[in-house]
């Protein structure tokens, strides 16, 4: 009796492996041996059960997909990949709000595939992601959404003006309050520097921070009982990026400039 097309797709990880190897193009037995890390004989009758329900076939020793294979694969793909990052996120993503998320973003959680989850000790438990601060000093632009600001703001602030580094910040009415209100000398010569933005939120930012360089991100979500947490999620791949920078547009298409007469209390 054959086996159902989910036995045979996910039931072997080397059946998985070798569709998804052949996705992009045929290849010889040679290569996919190398690629999967196995032997002629332990792949054989794998190869066999993936010929047997139409999904590859093979011409003297190279092995392609057929039309049926190349459909399931392409939607196996994004599927298996969002499983992936799910499972290897578990431990984050399980225990932190992510429900805020437009599901236009959330569908696209596989992007995030290769981000690291970086758990500061507990002496540096509410200190700033000083690798990413350094990194950022080599930026053109930088991007940030704050629900809480850290007292070395505005130190870190006037260096990426002195480097002549464009900043967007969008911040929730609390959080411009404060800096109003506690940062005011400061926070009007950022805006006069012409260097710095900052955009009143006009929705409830459900994040506690989301930092962007021109090539990675740090993103901080409260906890699942809506408490601060400061583990990190942290990624400079293309695709992830992407993510985060689509998380950030959202929040700024629904926010609004501040200017230096608007701002004054």
């Amino acid at each position: 009796m054959k086996k159902s097309l989910l036995d045979v797709l996910f039931m072997s990880e080397k059946r998985k492996q070798v569709l998804l190897l052949l996705q992009d193009s045929p290849k010889g037995m040679e290569e996919i041996l190398k690629s999967l890390d196995t032997s002629r004989q332990a792949l054989l009758p794998q190869i066999r059960i993936l010929e047997e329900h139409h999904l590859v076939d093979h011409h003297r020793d190279n092995y392609e997909l057929t039309v049926i294979g190349k459909l399931i694969v392409n939607e196996m793909k994004p599927f298996v990949d969002t499983l992936e990052t799910i499972d290897s996120h578990i431990s984050y993503l399980g225990t932190h709000d992510i429900d805020f998320i437009p599901s236009h973003i959330l569908k696209r959680i596989k992007d995030i595939k290769g981000c690291e989850v970086i758990e500061p000790s507990l002496v540096n438990i509410y200190e700033i992601n000083m690798d990413f601060v350094e990194m950022s000093k080599e930026s053109s632009s930088l991007f940030f959404i704050f629900t809480f600001m850290h007292p070395a703001f505005p130190t870190i602030m006037e260096q990426f003006i002195r480097n002549n580094i464009n900043v967007s910040m969008v911040v929730s009415k609390e959080m411009l309050k404060k800096i109003t209100e506690e940062w005011q000398d400061e926070f009007y010569r950022f805006v006069s520097s012409g260097k710095v933005k900052f955009y009143l939120c006009q929705k409830d930012i459900r994040l506690l921070s989301l930092s962007l360089s021109d090539d990675c991100f740090v993103l901080r979500l409260f906890s699942k009982d809506n408490e601060f947490s400061n583990r990190q999620l942290f990624c400079c791949n293309p695709e992830a990026y992407q993510w985060s920078k689509d998380l950030f547009e959202y929040y700024l298409k629904d926010s609004i400039l501040v200017t230096m007469l608007s701002s004054r209390p």
